[in-house]
């Protein structure tokens, strides 16, 4: 039995989705969100999703949503799931976040100003698209009809801290996608 068998405790299956129960371990590249990520990347494409999600996240019904469920922090889950991207050519993320999460107030949630300086480190340099979560779960319930959806559920417990990466090509950039339009609409071969 290998690592990552050893460490699944429960696996049930509800309305279509998945849900798995892992053992707490630290990050990093033998972490369950690793092999969890880098097991599901190859036959992950652009239209798929992945997501980091705070404990209070529900499970979805649509049928292409897989819910995990990790004893890991929420900002080393996403340090996982960037560090697996980085490792694909097939596959680039977007990065969505929550709009409220930047009005969310450390009065009613103490320390979530210090979650948002870790969660940015994490994140770098990387663009970032803010929009409000009630429109994002509406993208994840329609892509999961259609497109496979991981869902990575930390035991994270401040909302609005949910990450979602939507894959894009890795190998076909948007401005290549909008040049190729423009020369279809006039028909340029």
């Amino acid at each position: 039995m290998n690592g990552l068998s050893k460490s699944i405790i429960i696996a049930l299956v509800v309305t279509g989705s998945a849900t798995i129960t892992h053992a707490g371990s630290p990050a990093g590249p033998n972490s369950p969100v690793s092999k969890i990520v880098a097991a599901r990347l190859a036959a992950m494409g652009h239209r798929n999703w992945i997501v980091v999600a705070d404990s209070a996240y529900p499970l979805q019904t649509a049928p292409g949503i897989e819910t995990i469920t990790v004893n890991e922090s929420q900002v080393d889950a996403v340090k996982d799931v960037l560090a697996a991207l980085a490792k694909t050519k097939h596959v680039r993320p977007e990065i969505l976040l929550d709009a409220e999460l930047n009005y969310v107030p450390d009065s009613s949630t103490p320390r979530i100003s210090s979650f948002r300086k870790q969660l940015q480190a994490a994140l770098g340099k990387r663009a970032v698209t803010r929009t409000l979560h009630g429109d994002i779960i509406d993208q994840l319930d329609t892509a999961g009809k259609t497109f496979k959806i991981l869902l990575i559920k930390t035991p994270h417990t401040m909302p609005y801290t949910s990450v979602f990466f939507r894959l894009n090509c890795g190998y076909w950039s948007d401005a290549s996608e909008k040049s190729l339009r423009a020369a279809m609409a006039k028909g340029n071969k």
